[in-house]
């Protein structure tokens, strides 16, 4: 791979000019260098970010561009798959939003993709990069609480009034499980190698998709097992935390999906005769370190936090929650 690896953002959508495309143009070794977009009026915060971009009005014109090394994809969820396959034949590195696909089955595919055309292709699930988690992993595989007997989660946030948003549209993809119930999920996947054995759910629906999500159940994992609860909504005042709970203390993550945007990224770790010990990092940007860790594997064959293995397992407990779903009024 060259010096610098050369992106493209295919969909001008309103989370990659506030986010990923920033972060693009900020990573070191990384560059943003294009974008398609099927409206000329939503390439301007782009430009804004990075004057000079080439602007694609179609997003096949842009996939077949030699100028550039890999693809970020940030459509609709429903589009996810097939673009993910387009950019690949392309010839492109991809990383596209989560969930990078609707049902689990659909990312064996990807992967055999992956495999044989020797292409670097993953979700964007950012939070596993950001020290706070990487550090929560190391605290629980350390004991500092010891055995793990129970984990909280929570996420919510109000976006009832954005009726046009594709988060309320079912066509899209929509719903709060999708949109945020990848973090409650795989969050706890992540930090403690554990997988659902046995999860209960109750939804709430507006419109065709899930505006509120109560999950309960048991997951297990290297370190045995432990009772599990989630919630999630989009007609709420926003909240998150995760709580890791241990016969020898707890560990929360107060601002665990959004730090800096939330709240500043804090791991709180308190043991048994009340110590409270919180560390800190007030400016890691998640989405920066994401896309550097993207251009490490394909330049020095790091092992990417994220592989579409990790993503499969976190569509497949996504698939259980709605499987076992009881939808109430």
């Amino acid at each position: 791979m060259a010096d610098m690896l050369r992106w493209g953002i295919l969909g001008a959508a309103n989370f990659a000019a506030e986010h990923m495309g920033p972060a693009i143009h900020a990573a070191r070794g990384n560059r943003l260098v294009a974008l398609a977009t099927s409206s000329p009026a939503k390439a301007a915060p782009f430009e804004a970010i990075c004057p000079g971009l080439d602007v694609f009005l179609d997003y096949d014109a842009m996939l077949e561009w030699d100028a550039i090394d890999a693809v970020y994809i940030p459509l609709p969820n429903t589009l996810h798959v097939e673009w993910t396959k387009k950019a690949i034949a392309a010839g492109k590195h991809v990383l596209t939003e989560k969930p990078i696909a609707m049902v689990a089955s659909e990312i064996d595919e990807l992967i055999a993709l992956r495999d044989q055309s020797g292409l670097m292709v993953a979700e964007a699930y950012m939070i596993v990069h950001h020290p706070q988690w990487i550090r929560v992993r190391e605290l629980i595989a350390a004991g500092e609480i010891g055995r793990v007997a129970h984990v909280d989660t929570v996420f919510t946030y109000d976006n009832r009034a954005d009726v046009d948003n594709i988060r309320n549209r079912p066509e899209t993809g929509g719903g709060g499980i999708r949109d945020i119930g990848v973090y409650t999920y795989s969050s706890v996947r992540y930090a403690t190698g554990a997988e659902p054995v046995a999860l209960s759910a109750w939804l709430k629906r507006e419109n065709g998709v899930d505006t509120w999500a109560q999950v309960v159940g048991e997951m297990e994992g290297p370190a045995g097992r432990f009772t599990y609860a989630a919630m999630t909504s989009m007609r709420l005042a926003p909240r998150q935390a995760v709580v890791f709970q241990g016969d020898r203390g707890t560990i929360t993550v107060t601002a665990p999906f959004n730090p800096g945007i939330f709240g500043e990224a804090q791991v709180e770790i308190r043991s048994l005769d009340g110590t409270i010990r919180t560390e800190r990092w007030p400016t890691e940007n998640q989405y920066v370190r994401q896309v550097e860790n993207f251009a490490r594997s394909l330049r020095d064959g790091v092992p990417y936090p994220c592989p579409l293995e990790f993503s499969k397992g976190t569509q497949a407990m996504i698939d259980m929650v709605f499987a076992n779903a009881v939808e109430i009024g």
